[in-house]
């Protein structure tokens, strides 16, 4: 079972940008998009569809912002938008598919970039968080938890870890709570198969084109799994030429 996840940065634009095609080279059984910037209706999804594809979306209420959806070629026993909150839902942060040994918790998680406001609400939606898969587990206790995080874990995840310490994304207290999350029974899948891989980076700024040729990015893509599918964890890959975004997409692949 192959999964992708992919900040896409406006899904339409990617599909300008050869998404299909990579798409059709990797061949997912599942693929997650964050930040898909549109409402279903926007979206042509015959095009996912003649792939094999069914659709599901939850888009933000405000236009052009934010949005989650999810591609699978196996049927769903269910799917649920939300987390149960009412502004982060609004926003449309999450989508979650359930399987027969499985569960996928698709997430784009806030930034805090545009000041203290937004950094703010990020700490809350990471607490919100937090316990939502917290008692998610009791009822689905095989996770994979993946999407944009938002947040560079450790030195070896970030190009330039001393000049970026109060930089928004590598906050000690962000930092503090991914390292929470991984030791409350998730897998850091990528760092489970690679645990020295340097420059294994998912997100480049735009801002200075020069950035991502030079490889100075940041790791805040992340396909987390409950402990219990360790064992089924085959491989965990990144795609740094895959180029229809500011970020790259990032696979598992699991066996059973």
């Amino acid at each position: 079972m192959k999964i992708i996840s992919y900040n896409v940065n406006g899904i339409r634009a990617a599909i300008k940008k050869d998404l299909v095609a990579f798409i059709q080279s990797e061949n997912p059984d599942i693929i997650c998009f964050q930040e898909i910037k549109a409402n279903q209706e926007d979206i042509d999804e015959e095009i996912f569809q003649n792939l094999g594809y069914q659709c599901y979306w939850a888009s933000a209420a405000k236009k052009g912002y934010s949005g989650v959806g999810i591609l699978t070629k196996k049927t769903p026993n269910a799917i649920e938008i939300g987390m149960k909150d009412a502004f982060f839902d609004n926003e449309g942060r999450t989508i979650m598919a359930h399987f027969d040994q499985f569960s996928v918790i698709n997430t784009y998680f806030p930034s805090g970039t545009s000041g203290d406001i937004r950094q703010d609400l990020k700490y809350e939606f990471l607490d919100t968080y937090f316990k939502f898969i917290t008692e998610l587990k009791q009822k689905h206790p095989n996770l994979v938890v993946l999407g944009d995080y938002n947040i560079a874990h450790t030195d070896i995840d970030i190009h330039s870890p001393k000049t970026n310490q109060k930089t928004s994304g590598f906050l000690p207290e962000e930092r503090a709570w991914m390292t929470k999350w991984f030791e409350s029974g998730m897998v850091d899948s990528y760092r489970y198969l690679h645990p020295d891989q340097t420059g294994a980076y998912t997100w480049w700024t735009m801002r200075f084109p020069s950035v991502r040729l030079e490889n100075k990015g940041w790791r805040i893509d992340y396909i987390s799994i409950s402990e219990s599918l360790k064992e089924n964890l085959a491989s965990a890959n990144i795609y740094p030429d895959a180029k229809q975004s500011d970020h790259c997409p990032l696979s598992i692949e699991l066996k059973f």
